[in-house]
């Protein structure tokens, strides 16, 4: 009899052991689901309105000057047809603004420089021991030439350790000439190679364009004509 106690006392122990460990392993994945479920929540894309607009750049503050990259899609022009077409490409905008003290930068003095599609691809495939330079004039072509006009340019540093990114503007009309140098880590400037492969198919319209369904009866067109803001020239 005393050893059928002791049997009975002995199951009842493992008994409760293992109904513990069931429910602690029970609470810790209802732990752990609750914060799967938190997490996906937090990272779901907010449902955005029709007007809203999405801003994303990849901005670098450096010592001297900060720069900002930012994608811009294509604008669209709607034919007699009911169709649409590109009627601007989309560009990368780059945004250049100086330092004025420790971690502080001057907004109104910006300057931009808008990359095309095919300045990208150049981006892209520059090999670091090549030149990389674009020139831009608005008036290029017409007699006005020369008045404004814009150079950018990537030079690696000595020994492979990054890159300068150069911003020269020249506006003969109001006798300015700003210069800016950022330095880009190698890391950096991957990241931005690999956003602009990634853009490009997008700046063009491609995307738009293979990916096109009809449009739901709540679902607006694409946007005809250019938005303000979208130029290097605007301010």
């Amino acid at each position: 009899m005393l050893k059928l106690s002791r049997l009975l006392l002995h199951s009842s122990r493992d008994l409760l052991s293992r109904n513990s460990l069931t429910n602690g392993a029970t609470n810790d994945f209802k732990l752990m689901r609750g914060i799967t479920t938190q997490t996906g929540t937090t990272a779901a894309i907010p449902n955005f309105g029709s007007s809203a607009k999405i801003f994303a750049p990849y901005t670098l503050f450096k010592g001297k000057a900060a720069l900002s990259a930012d994608p811009l899609l294509p604008t669209f022009s709607k034919l007699e047809s009911g169709n649409y077409r590109v009627e601007r490409r989309g560009v990368i905008m780059l945004t250049f603004w100086p330092a004025i003290g420790e971690r502080k930068y001057d907004w109104d003095k910006r300057q931009k420089f808008a990359l095309s599609a095919t300045e990208v691809g150049t981006l892209i495939a520059w090999d670091s021991n090549d030149s990389c330079e674009f020139f831009h004039d608005p008036s290029m072509l017409s007699s006005n030439a020369g008045q404004v006009r814009k150079s950018f340019s990537i030079k690696a540093h000595s020994g492979g350790t990054g890159y300068f990114f150069n911003l020269n503007v020249v506006n003969n009309v109001l006798k300015t000439n700003d210069r800016f140098t950022v330095p880009v880590t190698p890391a950096e400037f991957a990241v931005m190679r690999t956003a602009f492969t990634f853009a490009l198919p997008h700046m063009m319209g491609w995307e738009q364009c293979i990916n096109q369904l009809p449009l739901r009866s709540n679902q607006s067109p694409p946007t005809a004509g250019p938005e303000p803001q979208t130029s290097e020239w605007d301010r």
